[in-house]
């Protein structure tokens, strides 16, 4: 081999050893698409007798974001936007849309159940209670464990902070949506809703499948993208 060609070679071998991933160069900002008009249209649904209307901020739900970078950061703008239209739609769903006609309404869940199954790993507090609370309702007492070791706070003995601050409220939201939804978002958002709560489908609850469908796609055309393949369940 020449000098010439050794160099072009090695050249080449430099090149490819730095080049930037084409993963996530499409991707979008969060902030610049949950924009202040946006999120202030769906949290304007809230009555004025809901805790989540002044709970749920954006400034809080950005905080967050930056803890998880990945969030709303897929390999293309479109798929970005879906997966963010996606994450709405179950806040929507799960706050109270269908239950109070109000979203961003619910902290936390009505029925205060206990939830607490048995872990060597992520053992209930005493007199501590485990069920849903945040944007995403996060219950029982492994996934406020797990939850708190990522997001450095004491689910354990203290999951009432889930309700009490803002940021770790979306923070328990994005965890959750990261770890359990992130992986299938791209097989559509029927997927989503069987990593959410499938319960609901194959039949368990048509009303709810397609309520979270609606917000869904009004998200999507929010965002002017369309909402993609395999949207229920």
């Amino acid at each position: 081999m020449g000098k010439l060609q050794l160099l072009s070679a090695t050249l080449a071998i430099f090149l490819s050893a730095i080049a930037i991933p084409t993963t996530f160069v499409d991707a979008v900002a969060v902030g610049s698409v949950v924009t202040p008009a946006f999120f202030n249209r769906i949290l304007s649904q809230a009555g004025t007798g809901c805790k989540g209307k002044t709970f749920y901020t954006r400034a809080a739900l950005l905080t967050a974001a930056r803890a998880y970078p990945r969030f709303g950061n897929l390999d293309t703008a479109l798929w970005s936007k879906r997966e963010i239209a996606a994450f709405f739609a179950h806040v929507t769903h799960e706050t109270g849309r269908v239950c109070v006609g109000a979203d961003f309404c619910y902290v936390e869940e009505i029925a205060r159940n206990t939830y607490c199954s048995p872990s060597s790993q992520y053992p209930c507090a005493p007199g501590k209670k485990y069920y849903g609370r945040g944007p995403i309702q996060l219950t029982w007492n492994y996934n406020y464990g797990a939850c708190g070791k990522a997001n450095n706070f004491d689910g354990l003995k203290n999951p009432d902070i889930v309700a009490k601050n803002a940021v770790i409220a979306w923070k328990t939201g994005l965890w959750f949506w990261m770890k359990s939804v992130r992986p299938v978002v791209k097989q559509g958002f029927g997927a989503t809703i069987r990593r959410v709560n499938g319960g609901e489908c194959n039949g368990g609850s048509p009303a709810a499948v397609a309520a979270r469908v609606k917000y869904y796609r009004a998200y999507c055309r929010s965002f002017g993208i369309t909402p993609g393949p395999n949207i229920s369940c």
